[in-house]
């Protein structure tokens, strides 16, 4: 079976820096891949390459077998990929339901607004609440939850986990477990190397805009070593 994302000699460019250098990477239906890397080395780069933000790239990124690299960034989302960038991007002056309901659906199989409130308690309790008086951590939950809706196939999140509370990283965790149960297909970046263990099928591990090694959770005991050589973990 074709994977539903394949991304093959992705290069990528900041003006005149070459950013990604050849990334290649797979991800296929229902799993959950982890980026790992330190700081600077092309994790969100590559994200914002996959969704079309990043307009300088070459290469191949083909989407339930349709080529997306001419797709522009208005289109991803009704071609099935939603992205959740590490600001967040709440409207701050709409209510939390407002903010659910703002997205378009643009395919069947999303949630309604009584799945999302029963996956996220917390949204429900402050459907009124405007944007502004959120936690960070509700923000986060609000970003992913109004993906959700919409009916994309594939979840796109850059550091879900930073800077939250300990309480609200494990409900995350929770969340992508139930998602995964779903059968959505979920892709991140992540620091937190602990929370990505956790939830993570198979991880790849990037350094220098390249992904250097690729590696399923059952093999991650034997990769240690390795990891602290990268990631200094």
């Amino acid at each position: 079976m074709a994977p539903l994302l394949q991304v093959s000699n992705l290069n990528a460019w900041y003006g005149e820096s070459h950013v990604l250098h050849g990334v290649d990477m797979t991800v296929g239906e229902g799993e959950t891949i982890t980026i790992l890397g330190r700081n600077g080395v092309g994790k969100t780069t590559t994200l914002r390459t996959i969704v079309g933000i990043i307009r300088e790239r070459k290469g191949e990124i083909r989407f339930a077998g349709k080529d997306m690299l001419g797709v522009p960034l208005h289109r991803t989302a009704h071609n099935g990929i939603g992205f959740v960038p590490e600001e967040r991007g709440i409207f701050s002056t709409l209510t939390v339901e407002e903010n659910l309901m703002l997205p378009p659906v643009v395919a069947e199989g999303g949630m309604s607004l009584e799945e999302i409130y029963e996956l996220f308690p917390n949204l429900e309790e402050r459907r009124s609440s405007p944007g502004t008086k959120l936690s960070g951590g509700e923000q986060q939950m609000l970003a992913i939850a109004r993906i959700l809706r919409t009916g994309v196939k594939l979840l796109i999140l850059d550091e879900p986990t930073e800077g939250l509370a300990p309480v609200i990283v494990q409900r995350i965790g929770e969340v992508l477990k139930t998602l995964k149960e779903r059968g959505m297909t979920v892709l991140l970046v992540e620091q937190n190397f602990r929370f990505a263990s956790r939830v993570a099928d198979r991880f790849y591990l990037m350094d220098h805009g390249r992904m250097v090694a690729n590696f399923p959770v059952g093999e991650l005991p034997g990769k240690m070593d390795m990891l602290h050589k990268v990631l200094g973990v």
